[in-house]
């Protein structure tokens, strides 16, 4: 799902055992043979003993965007891809413009390969695609993609080696895009392209055969770390409740098929559940109102009755604590309208009440700081603006209710593929990071 506003940056140090790929020009399979990879952008090594299982690890910073950088296609290119787990199809700039200075030359690579329109990746794994994949003028599978934040690319589907740390992985489909559109172009343009992570046939993961990954962000710093493959073995993660991942068989115009999709129950303030019929959270006969968790949003978006409700429950819990910004005309990004003022010489947050999202079997509760982000540049007298951190989807105009990673801090985030569900348990993320060797 493309990012709203604000998402992770990660640097990489990468473990990768033996995985089968499926190749996109045969369907013969790609044999990666068990290897330690190192690729830091914070340079440090990892002795191969340190874990009972070594999975794919990497560690990330707070920053613009959630970033890795590697290389693609024969000679090696540097790209940087903004990391999503709410799109499926990966895809470079390859044609270089003022706002896209950062692109991939598919006439550099000798290893680089078209799609065509004929091919069974283009006529059978492209049918989750928003836009109908189409033919172009020369018989090549082209593909046009759109994201919630209005942004749009468009290209031909191709395939390459991508070379992750040492270890060269062939046949790799991605799109090679020639032209895009962005809504945030300032940032779009320090990357290369995007790297899918979502459950379609296309995406990153499932190409690559990741039977799971997982994830925990710092809620001090904002480091974190990602991990791709088996974390069963390490004892010292909390025990995660799993919340089942909502599969439909029919295609429905609103509803997102190949998204880490989940049943969002209820909302509690304060532990009190609100008023709020469990058919509010429910989607709809056009599958609008899925709950989507996704790496690509900062922010939690909640459907119109769902954040009325919030709202007027978190402003009657912290009446007389916190200040309202009475500015009718202040909206920050676009979709968050409930906003305060905190005198500037406050070193911390009063005490705020918890609000937690009670999904099939977990739940995740937000408290503290998390719940207010101040506005950077906003002042008011001698006041900043801090605004909640939940937003109306309306409007966004998005028929969705979106967990971003923002309340997804100090929380191990599990994502199974393979039992079709998502894990997650309340972690000290800085901890893991001592844990697994690293340093945040």
């Amino acid at each position: 799902m493309r990012d709203f506003f604000l998402s992770l940056t990660f640097s990489i140090v990468w473990f990768v055992t033996q995985t089968e790929v499926c190749s996109s020009s045969s369907t013969k399979n790609i044999t990666i043979p068990p290897l330690l990879l190192a690729l830091p952008l914070k340079t440090q090594q990892i002795p191969s003993g340190s874990f009972p299982r070594s999975p794919n690890k990497l560690p990330f910073r707070h920053n613009v965007s959630l970033t890795v950088s590697l290389t693609v296609g024969s000679p090696p290119q540097n790209v940087t891809m903004v990391i999503d787990t709410g799109s499926e199809l990966s895809w470079l700039n390859c044609n270089k413009t003022e706002k896209f200075p950062l692109t991939f030359d598919p006439t550099r690579s000798s290893s680089y390969s078209p799609v065509q329109c004929s091919s069974p990746t283009c006529t059978n794994q492209t049918q989750d695609f928003t836009i109908p994949a189409s033919c172009d003028s020369r018989n090549l599978c082209h593909a046009t993609l759109s994201y919630a934040d209005f942004s749009s690319s468009e290209g031909n589907l191709a395939a390459d080696t991508f070379r992750i740390g040492s270890s060269d992985i062939p046949g790799l489909v991605f799109g090679c895009m020639a032209s895009s559109f962005s809504s945030n172009s300032d940032e779009d343009s320090k990357n290369t392209g995007l790297m899918g992570m979502n459950r379609g046939s296309l995406s990153f993961v499932s190409q690559m055969a990741f039977p799971k990954f997982s994830y925990c962000i710092s809620g001090s710093d904002f480091s974190g770390l990602l991990l791709l493959g088996d974390t069963s073995n390490f004892s010292w993660i909390s025990p995660l409740n799993y919340t089942p991942l909502v599969k439909i068989s029919t295609p429905l115009p609103y509803f997102d098929r190949v998204a880490y999709t989940v049943q969002l129950i209820g909302i509690k303030v304060s532990g009190k559940p609100l008023q709020i019929p469990k058919s509010v959270f429910e989607p709809d006969h056009t599958g609008a109102g899925q709950t989507m968790v996704d790496s690509g949003t900062q922010f939690t978006f909640l459907l119109g009755p769902a954040y009325s409700a919030l709202r007027e429950a978190f402003l009657k819990e912290t009446t007389g604590v916190l200040r309202v910004l009475e500015d009718s005309n202040y909206v920050f990004q676009g979709a968050m309208d409930l906003c305060f003022r905190v005198p500037l010489g406050d070193p911390k947050l009063p005490r705020l009440p918890t609000v937690s999202l009670v999904f099939e079997g977990a739940e995740m509760s937000v408290s503290g700081q998390s719940l207010l982000y101040r506005v950077p540049g906003e002042v008011r007298g001698n006041d900043s603006v801090h605004c909640f951190t939940f937003g109306n989807s309306d409007l966004l105009g998005v028929e969705a209710y979106l967990i971003g990673h923002h309340h997804q801090q100090n929380m191990w985030m599990e994502f199974d593929l393979e039992k079709s569900r998502i894990g997650l348990a309340q972690t000290q993320c800085d901890m893991a990071f001592q844990r697994m060797g690293l340093s945040a």
